[in-house]
């Protein structure tokens, strides 16, 4: 079972705040690992894959590699999320655009500069993803 992804951020109260006010995520756990890095675990409601935060005080302004890493979270309104989001003043890279599906698409960046994906999907799309899903974790 994947488990979580870390991210090293530059200012974990910045990203805690973050991805709780934008995508409802909760902080499960916090504590200093013994080489020091600051680690915040955050979780959504229903999912059993977590985002840790790191902040590690000996690298505080890190370099992120453009256009290798992104997370991607599920919106229900796509258009009324990027208002949202553009009026708390997050820095939208990309606008919504439509896919293939019937979904939209569009980019985002956090605090710290790591692109998160934002998608929606057409009626009844996602719960055929979660299906396939379900289906694929029992063989």
């Amino acid at each position: 079972m994947f488990l979580h992804t870390r991210l090293k951020v530059r200012d974990l109260e910045r990203s805690i705040a973050f991805y709780s006010e934008h995508f409802h995520m909760v902080c499960r756990d916090r504590k200093t690992s013994p080489r020091g890095s600051q680690l915040a675990f955050m979780t959504m409601p229903g999912s059993p894959t977590e985002l840790e935060l790191a902040y590690l005080p000996w690298d505080p302004d890190f370099q992120i590699p453009e256009d290798i890493f992104h997370l991607a979270f599920r919106v229900e309104d796509m258009h009324a999320s990027i208002a949202k989001l553009r009026e708390a003043g997050v820095k939208i890279t990309e606008e919504p655009s439509d896919r293939r599906d019937g979904g939209n698409m569009a980019f985002i960046e956090d605090p710290d500069g790591y692109e998160i994906e934002l998608l929606s999907f057409a009626p009844g799309d996602f719960e055929k993803l979660q299906a396939t899903l379900t289906e694929i974790g029992q063989h």
